[in-house]
């Protein structure tokens, strides 16, 4: 295992050279006994040339394509530092005997809690009452009366690890729970008290709709005009998953027609977004920089998910959260691991 060799994508690196992973990775990766470093460039794609010495990468952002896979005979493992995997070819993970892996362990509750707080800060109007008093409008507060969540509605577009974890957290607030997922059943719905509906139901009915689904052909797009146009004038709409799956032009448009009453948005359809979009210059939205669940918590839970997912793959084992299961009975990934 000695001759194991981890690169890790230079993004974790601060413009200063230093990484908070260095803590995550130095112990375990040193009681494994395996080899690290960073790659030497930080690329928004990373190609064979730079990895072709490793036998695994732990990806933050980087793109894996194709092209990636060029030359490169060692490498048996991805592991992603999160859950969205849209910027990797799993295809050509999988064709080249790759294990890609995901860390659903770390962000299930960061995540969950980056919702709530979306839905508290929205449903007090705190960012607005933080600016009226900075500028010492007091009197203006009595135009800014917020929403109770006792007995609102919480819909979820998506209901995975995340957003189960959602729905425990929110029970002490008394609120309804729907949710919109072609992949559970009422059953599983209902052992987090939430209710199976379609998203025509999801979206006319629910106060704060939190979209929670990966970015895939299916969801691209899947909150368009059509279903915004559903939303009730008091209802916010939430997104911490991914831009793509929200129309953002026809989201811009109910939000500066106050069709609707706000959004919280954490992803954007093209990031960073553009420092003129109209969104920035709206009082009913609040926006972070994809960032919003990043917190020490979510930084180490990645960083040792992640990390052991590649210690099983440098042991011969089989990590837990793979991807492309398919690549199981791959010989190629099978004389890498023996």
């Amino acid at each position: 295992m000695r001759n194991f060799k981890v690169g890790i994508t230079r993004d974790f690196m601060k413009p200063d050279g230093s990484s908070d992973l260095d803590n995550i990775v130095k112990p375990l990766f040193h009681d494994a006994g395996l080899e690290w470093e960073y790659i030497p460039e930080n690329t928004s794609e990373l190609i064979g040339e730079q990895i072709k010495e490793y036998d695994a990468l732990l990806v933050l952002g980087a793109a894996i394509t194709s092209h990636t896979f060029v030359n490169v005979n060692k490498l048996s493992i991805i592991a992603r530092f999160g859950v969205g995997y849209d910027k990797v070819d799993v295809e050509a993970c999988t064709e080249n005997g790759v294990l890609l892996t995901i860390a659903p362990d770390g962000v299930r509750r960061p995540v969950a809690t980056s919702i709530l707080t979306f839905v508290l800060s929205l449903s007090h109007q705190l960012l607005i009452k933080d600016r009226l008093t900075r500028a010492g409008l007091w009197e203006e507060k009595q135009d800014y009366m917020g929403m109770g969540l006792m007995g609102r509605t919480l819909g979820l577009v998506g209901m995975g690890n995340i957003g189960k974890e959602t729905f425990k957290l929110a029970k002490p607030f008394g609120m309804n729970h729907i949710t919109y997922d072609p992949f559970v059943n009422p059953n599983e719905a209902a052992e987090v008290n939430a209710e199976l509906v379609d998203l025509e139901t999801l979206m006319s009915t629910a106060d704060f709709i939190c979209v929670c689904c990966p970015l895939t052909d299916d969801t691209r797009g899947l909150i368009n005009e059509k279903y915004l146009n559903m939303m009730k004038p008091t209802a916010y709409l939430i997104n911490t998953a991914r831009g793509p799956i929200v129309d953002q032009k026809a989201l811009t448009d109910v939000l500066v027609n106050r069709r609707i009453q706000g959004a919280g948005l954490d992803v954007f359809e093209f990031e960073p977004i553009d420092d003129d979009d109209p969104l920035l210059a709206l009082d009913n939205v609040i926006v972070t920089p994809h960032s919003i669940c990043w917190t020490d918590e979510c930084f180490e839970g990645n960083g040792k998910s992640a990390c052991q997912s590649i210690i099983n793959a440098a042991s011969g084992e089989l990590p837990q959260w793979i991807v492309n299961r398919e690549v199981i009975d791959s010989p190629k990934l099978k004389m890498k691991l023996r």
